[in-house]
């Protein structure tokens, strides 16, 4: 079975809520309408239906409302997601959410009073009545400091401690840091407000003990692996801001998960999905959502994301 992740940039509906993006207030002048929508909705679609998952987490869904209409369109396109779930316990703006083919059971992890804070969502997933638990990310933005995101990887850790021993789990989604986050951003002032500390790294322990990331031969019991250590290090991004190649997307697997005995992850079939069309002409970057540069401004119902969508199979028995 194949899960991916995607961050499918700002998918909202057409309902005004007052917690909208400017832009994506319905029916002004940004020309956020029915005609944009639904593009924006078959363009996402045709992504997750040429990866084809049987399973995707994906990050910037407004509501239910428009998870439901995504998923309606991936069924009019001929992939069929019975089951679908969004952490809407909060009134963010964008929230987490999930489509499967596989029965779940959803709960969220709630992070803090501030606005801007999304609850994590988890999902328990039954697969051949084995479970699996997923919980589909989206972290503070790099327009904060580390410490923002460090909120987010305690709340994670904390319920990570609560579940069975050795149980199954994946941490997927936007995590706004890269792989290694912890070499990245010790001279940015701006983010290194932890002397040297990071969520991705040292809260969720990608790392050993002489700070290098796990390795599949490497990985301590109370570790976690994050599968980009799988790619060669040119092709280690899903991202691309000012030419810079990011990996702020993540699989990030517990140890259960590399016993080959039991369920476990496909060695190797970690990938980031690089559709032609997903790039400018010049591929130099992502063909992401556009909105015209003449003046008023407006959405052109052309585009996909700013980010590429990841994916890696596991066998579940």
């Amino acid at each position: 079975m194949k899960i991916a992740t995607y961050n499918v940039e700002n998918l909202f509906d057409l309902r005004y809520d007052g917690s909208e993006y400017s832009e994506y207030i319905p029916n002004t002048i940004w020309q956020w309408n029915t005609k944009t929508y639904r593009q924006k909705i078959k363009n996402i679609a045709k992504v997750i239906v040429d990866m084809n998952p049987d399973i995707i987490a994906l990050t910037e869904i407004e509501s239910d409302l428009a998870l439901k209409d995504l998923q309606k369109e991936l069924s009019r396109q001929g992939l069929w997601f019975r089951y679908r779930a969004i952490a809407d316990k909060k009134p963010t703006s964008v929230k987490n959410a999930i489509l499967s083919k596989y029965p779940l059971r959803k709960k969220e992890i709630y992070i803090s009073r501030s606005y801007g804070t999304r609850n994590i969502l988890e999902t328990k997933v039954y697969i051949k009545n084995r479970p699996l638990y997923i919980y589909v990310n989206h972290w503070k933005a790099k327009s904060g400091p580390e410490s923002k995101r460090i909120v987010y990887a305690k709340a994670l850790v904390k319920r990570l401690h609560q579940l069975p021993k050795n149980i199954p789990y994946l941490l997927v989604g936007d995590f706004n840091a890269h792989y290694e986050e912890h070499k990245s951003f010790l001279k940015k002032r701006k983010h290194n407000d932890t002397k040297g500390i990071t969520g991705i790294n040292h809260i969720l322990k990608t790392v050993d003990e002489n700070n290098e990331l796990y390795t599949r031969q490497s990985l301590q019991e109370d570790g976690n692996y994050n599968l980009w250590m799988e790619l060669p290090v040119s092709q280690r991004y899903s991202h691309i801001y000012k030419s810079k190649k990011e990996a702020l997307d993540h699989i990030i697997i517990s140890p259960a998960l590399l016993k080959q005995e039991k369920s476990h992850y496909v060695l190797d079939s970690f990938e980031v999905f690089k559709a032609p069309y997903l790039f400018t002409k010049s591929g130099k970057k992502l063909y992401r959502w556009q909105r015209s540069r003449t003046r008023p401004r407006h959405h052109t119902a052309k585009g996909y994301s700013d980010h590429l969508p990841i994916y890696a199979e596991f066998y579940i028995h």
